[in-house]
């Protein structure tokens, strides 16, 4: 398609497809797609032996019927072996594993030997701590390389791990330790967020002082911050982990050995903890790292944004990266410390190529200007990521035009914690792809949409988006609760695992998603995606970021409850609020107008960026807010409150 058609197109509507320079070279191919609609189990065959075993399988799958699956039955492996050890004896021990950049602008560069080495003196120290295989391990760090070194180390001896993100509170740690009976917890004195020194140590005491299974707290020494000492529990990592011997002898595990339990954020109530095992998570996340971001080790520099204490820094930089044996940048801090283009200016510093990344900061960039990206040499990189949540196609569009130079396939990708890997999005040099849309299952996936009557939904409709064949890296349970688990994920479509996302076909038959279902309003009898308004918003010129929430409404049922943040350059004014409804009327239509559109600085998100729709739900129906210790910046609470008070509809 030419360049002039594709101007007078608008963003949903247009195509871009792959290079023949960049399919030519691509690992994924389209027979992929017929090798796993010929004979699925001889696909997963295949990918799985992409990996080192110690002892192969008896049967590829064990599927008697929903919810319980064992993959690659009887094979034993060990984590750690494939993500470092094969790749030194492979002679590959001095190529760079890791790029640290610290907020401070302190560094480290971790080849794969030395990352053997810390390992397994990890590993020892762990065991002289009394860790033992089956074990639990919590582990709440800053993101440092000791995070990911101590999720290896567990998986070298077996123990499963429980990662607790860094900005969570006390409570919520302690729930967490609680519910896995973990016997040690690693930790840090702190780390550093926007310039400064935050505390860890002491919410670790404060969550531990009630739980009797935790017997040791290893602390590393990060910030150097005072903290209270407990000298019957507390060790310093320095003082036992330095000491310990770089050669390790790792054990084998089988296939279905809990590999780690990570709760699922927003969890109210007993913690739900999400069980993945050993070799059908390493099978499908190293494939889809290989395929999806197209790895080529020996050249490229990949930078995943996220925190290893979500699902995404599990699969996509702790296991996926290594276990392909990649070079990849892990960085500490905030995009805007100490400037607005600090990402911009660590891919120039390590000559990033793969880029994987939120919408939500996205979009921040958006706002922030063009003028930051653009201060910096950015033509290294040739594949960009999206993950989290679904992209809008105006953020889709600046992430090609302005990071990419319209120069970089952009794989959107469809994933959940339960789920473990990717398993919706394009495949680089073979699909089409369109801004917005994740396209479709990738090889070796089923997915279906399905209407409330559970009948699978033809092009150009909408429903539930379910997954109708069990895969590799799905997860096992949850945290003993199997019942739970069989209630929360397969009861609501028989023998297909539903957990609550809507997505809809186009005419062509790509899939666009629309986010949780249970953040479809329903206005006047009518099923509206927050998603879909969000998209309508952010694609008006002045609009840089926004999120919709559904509030009760004794005419409606619902009314639609808008946030909006302007971009760079845009002024707030009496008459903003009125054109942006009329806009959103004109994308979707009328049922779909806001009640309320408020203009404001900043929304609630998390410390990983994700926006806290519950609390804008709670200020839209005048609610006591709820928890707001995972904000980044909890007083937004309070501006966004009054705003909201001083607001009106505005109706035409």
């Amino acid at each position: 398609m030419s360049g002039e058609a594709l101007e007078n197109l608008s963003h949903e509507d247009r195509i871009f497809v792959p290079s023949p320079e960049f399919a030519s070279k691509a690992n994924g191919k389209s027979d992929l797609y017929t090798q796993a609609q010929t004979d699925r189990n001889s696909f997963w065959d295949e990918q799985a032996k992409n990996l080192d075993w110690d002892t192969p399988w008896s049967q590829v799958l064990d599927w008697s019927g929903a919810p319980v699956s064992k993959w690659f039955v009887g094979a034993k492996l060990n984590v750690s072996v494939n993500c470092i050890d094969r790749h030194v004896a492979a002679g590959n021990g001095q190529r760079v594993a890791i790029h640290f950049e610290g907020e401070r602008g302190d560094t480290q560069t971790i080849t794969y030997k030395d990352l053997l080495d810390r390992v397994s003196q990890t590993a020892n120290a762990l065991t002289e701590l009394g860790i033992k295989t089956g074990d639990r391990v919590a582990i709440y760090m800053p993101m440092i390389p000791e995070a990911v070194i101590s999720m290896l180390a567990c998986t070298r001896i077996g123990a499963p791990h429980s990662v607790v993100f860094g900005g969570f509170s006390a409570e919520s740690l302690r729930s967490r330790i609680e519910d896995a009976s973990a016997s040690v917890v690693i930790t840090a004195d702190g780390g550093f967020r926007k310039g400064s020194p935050f505390g860890l140590k002491s919410a670790v005491d404060e969550a531990v002082a009630s739980i009797p299974s935790v017997k040791k707290v290893l602390v590393v020494k990060r910030t150097e911050q005072e903290v209270n000492w407990n000298s019957e529990r507390d060790v310093w990592w320095d003082d036992i982990v330095s000491k310990q011997s770089t050669s390790h002898t790792p054990e084998f595990f089988d296939s279905e050995h809990p590999l780690f339990i990570l709760y699922t954020s927003g969890t109210t109530g007993k913690p739900k903890g999400i069980l993945h095992t050993t070799g059908g998570y390493l099978t499908q996340v190293a494939y889809t790292y290989r395929v999806i971001f197209d790895i080529k080790p020996e050249t490229d520099v990949y930078w995943c944004t996220a925190d290893v204490g979500w699902i995404t820094g599990h699969s996509y930089v702790a296991y996926g990266p290594l276990a392909n044996g990649a070079t990849q940048v892990i960085y500490e801090g905030t995009p805007d410390t100490p400037h607005k283009g600090r990402w911009w200016e660590i891919v120039a510093k390590y000559g990033v190529t793969i880029l994987y990344t939120a919408p939500t900061a996205i979009r921040t960039f958006m706002k922030w200007g063009d003028e930051f990206p653009q201060a910096h040499d950015l033509s290294s990189l040739r594949l960009l990521g999206s993950v989290g949540e679904p992209i809008n196609p105006e953020a889709w569009m600046w992430y090609r035009e302005i990071i990419g130079s319209n120069n970089c396939p952009i794989v959107d990708t469809w994933w959940q914690t339960e789920t473990g890997a990717i398993m919706i999005s394009p495949l680089p040099g073979v699909t089409a792809t369109k801004p917005g849309s994740a396209m479709g299952p990738i090889p070796g996936i089923n997915a279906e949409i399905l209407d409330d009557a559970g009948t699978a939904v033809g092009h150009g409709s909408g429903g539930y988006l379910v997954l109708t064949k069990p895969w590799p890296a799905m997860l096992r349970g949850i945290w003993g609760d199997m019942e739970r688990y069989k209630e929360t994920y397969w009861s609501r479509f028989d023998s297909r695992y539903f957990a609550g996302d809507g997505a809809k076909w186009d005419e062509d038959g790509a899939i666009w998603l629309l986010g949780r279902v249970d953040d479809v309003m329903n206005i006047s009898g009518h099923r509206i995606s927050t998603t879909e308004v969000e998209s309508a918003l952010v694609s008006h010129p002045t609009v840089a970021e926004a999120a919709v929430v559904g509030a009760a409404d004794e005419t409606t049922g619902q009314g639609i409850v808008a946030f909006v943040i302007l971009r760079a350059g845009s002024v707030d004014g009496p008459g903003v609020a009125k054109e942006l409804r009329a806009h959103v009327a004109k994308e979707i239509g009328a049922i779909a107008r806001p009640r309320q559109i408020l203009i404001v600085a900043e929304l609630p998100k998390t410390r990983s960026g994700k926006i806290m729709r519950r609390l804008l739900r709670d200020v839209a129906e005048n609610r006591t807010l709820g928890d707001v210790t995972t904000l980044a910046d909890p007083t937004i609470m309070n501006l966004i409150g009054e705003g909201l008070k001083s607001s009106t509809s505005d109706d035409d």
